[in-house]
């Protein structure tokens, strides 16, 4: 990434084939998240925090919703007996992801943005490399991809 005053910031995370669960729209959801969590590192990076975190909690929070209604249908399409746990920990990231929302509204920015970045980037990691792989071979076996 290049800022307004051109130095090259390094993402602070990248999509690598090893986190793929084998199912396209599921992948690049993921990646639109790594997204979404390399502008708020950007954003702190160039001392615009406040700005972007606002706008990226709102689109991480709308997007997430969306990404884990997605993953949570074709988990009921194939009848993945990890559903009820899987949806436990979406549930959770949405619990926790409102919460930095309100906490930034509440004028928490500056350890804010440093903590829901670190926050966001090991549970992407954890989460796409850990538990969505639990559902990989079940939601390959059935065709889906």
């Amino acid at each position: 990434m290049e800022s307004s005053e051109g130095t090259l910031h390094t993402p602070l995370m990248s999509w690598v084939d090893e986190m793929s669960v084998g199912v396209k729209v599921l992948d690049d959801d993921h990646k639109r998240l790594i997204e979404l969590l390399n502008r708020l590192h950007e954003g702190i990076v160039t001392g615009q925090a406040r700005r972007v975190l606002e706008d990226v909690i709102e689109q991480m929070l709308d997007y997430t919703k969306y990404h884990f209604s997605r993953e949570e249908s074709l988990f009921n399409k194939a009848g993945f007996p990890g559903a009820a746990e899987h949806k436990h920990e979406h549930d959770l990231l949405i619990r926790r992801a409102m919460n930095l929302q309100a906490r930034f509204e509440n004028g928490q920015s500056t350890e804010l943005s440093l903590e829901a970045m670190d926050f966001l980037k090991r549970w992407l990691t954890g989460h796409i490399q850990g538990s969505d792989r639990d559902y990989m071979p079940f939601l390959a076996a059935k065709g889906i991809s």
